[in-house]
């Protein structure tokens, strides 16, 4: 299964399968799920702190330095799936509803081609 075929509802599956056989829900509040989303987040981030653009493509390119990121990754929607999965969270709803804000936040007349934030934008 890859990212062309795979379904939200089908990772929330994985994800709910490997901590229902551990019996972890009952450690899987929705304070703890955050704070793990936030822990491999910051995870990640320290792969590439301190690193130019060169350094993150050569990263990027070594196979166990990126398996090394993928694994930062995946542990980070790891627990995002798990809170949305357990808070009966839509992912795709959400995702769609905090687009909509953002392109009201940041039209495209004004947006377009800066980094801004939408407070900045004139």
């Amino acid at each position: 299964m890859d990212d062309s075929v795979a379904t939200v509802a089908e990772l929330k599956q994985i994800v709910k399968n490997f901590s229902d056989v551990r019996d972890w829900d009952r450690f899987h509040g929705a304070k703890d799920l955050a704070i793990g989303i936030v822990t491999e987040a910051s995870e990640l981030l320290q792969e590439f702190r301190f690193k130019s653009d060169a350094e993150v493509k050569a990263m990027l390119e070594d196979s166990s330095m990126a398996e090394k990121i993928g694994d930062e990754i995946a542990d980070t929607l790891y627990f995002l799936l798990q809170l949305s999965r357990k808070y009966n969270i839509d992912l795709t709803k959400e995702l769609q509803r905090k687009m909509e804000k953002n392109a009201a936040k940041y039209p495209l007349e004004k947006s377009r081609g800066s980094n801004k934030r939408y407070s900045e934008l004139k």
